[in-house]
């Protein structure tokens, strides 16, 4: 009930905003970008990853935190790497985070908000303006109230309006609190600000058992962007794991419905691939980065 109720009301709350600009027929329909879990066993530094990113044709690159707060501990700049993602022609589209702002310890929540703070931080520096919000910290938990969640993401949006970087609410399938489409737009709309965006993911939403048709429900001006990747039929969704993620299309997951239903509601984000497959770590980055995006544009096609 709480799944139908906040999908029809987020897109209730969402109709007053500008309608997203329609592509025109020169102009690509999506944005593509790299999400540099796809690349985590080269173990490269941000700085090459940016130059792969770029050399395999992206338009953005969605860092993690870690790598960022690596790149400092190892003598970077800031400054200068935002330099050169812009000598790339690159943009920081999103930044991986797993503050705990969600969990019910009031001390854990706190602590959250100055990692936050941090965090959006670094990424505006960056020249991003997005960071992701998922459910980390409450992933074991069953009995998360999802207007107490509301009202933390209000929270957490009111300081990232301070900070000019919006945090992403973001679905964890393997999780059990937020962990489908109808949760998370529940807590967006109950969030009652503005800024409220959603995260969404293709492995996500199969393994958490959220249908994909639900999107037609929203607004895809409120989903900036959207992970891509695909799953093999085998192992079931009880047991499939990041793992298992392969390059789009080469798996089962409804890729054509998925881009169709995007477009349908006016989502002109960034696809951002994003993979944990083992055997992609094991080959090398460049070959790896060029594949997922060729695949990528590929599913595209055929789903249009």
């Amino acid at each position: 009930m709480l799944a139908r109720a906040a999908a029809a009301g987020f897109a209730a709350a969402a109709a007053p905003l500008r309608a997203a600009p329609q592509a025109s027929p020169a102009k690509p329909l999506f944005r593509y970008c790299l999400n540099t879990a796809t690349l985590r066993g080269q173990n490269l530094p941000l700085p090459a990853l940016v130059d792969i990113v770029a050399k395999a044709g992206y338009d953005g690159i969605e860092p993690w935190i870690r790598e960022i707060d690596t790149f400092l501990k190892d003598g970077g700049n800031l400054n200068d790497l935002a330099k050169r993602i812009r000598d790339c022609n690159l943009t920081v589209e999103n930044a991986m985070s797993f503050a705990e702002w969600i969990v019910d310890d009031d001390e854990r929540r706190a602590k959250a908000i100055e990692t936050l703070k941090r965090e959006m931080d670094m990424v505006a520096r960056l020249g991003g303006k997005r960071i992701a919000a998922p459910p980390a910290g409450a992933t074991k938990q069953t009995d998360l109230n999802l207007l107490k969640a509301a009202e933390r993401y209000r929270a957490v949006l009111e300081l990232g309006a301070t900070m000019g970087v919006v945090p992403q609410l973001e679905i964890w399938g393997g999780s059990k609190a937020m962990s489908r489409l109808g949760e998370a737009a529940f807590v967006a709309v109950e969030s009652g600000h503005p800024d409220a965006s959603l995260l969404f993911d293709v492995y996500h939403f199969h393994k958490g058992g959220s249908d994909w048709r639900g999107l037609a429900l929203l607004n895809g001006a409120r989903l900036p962007l959207f992970h891509v990747n695909d799953y093999p039929a085998d192992p079931p969704r009880e047991t499939i794991t990041d793992a298992h993620r392969v390059y789009p299309g080469d798996g089962v997951a409804p890729l054509g419905g998925i881009f169709r239903a995007l477009a349908g509601i006016g989502f002109r984000g960034a696809l951002s691939v994003e993979l944990f497959n083992r055997s992609y770590w094991e080959q090398d980055a460049l070959t790896v980065a060029r594949t997922a995006l060729e695949k990528t544009r590929a599913a595209v096609r055929a789903g249009s």
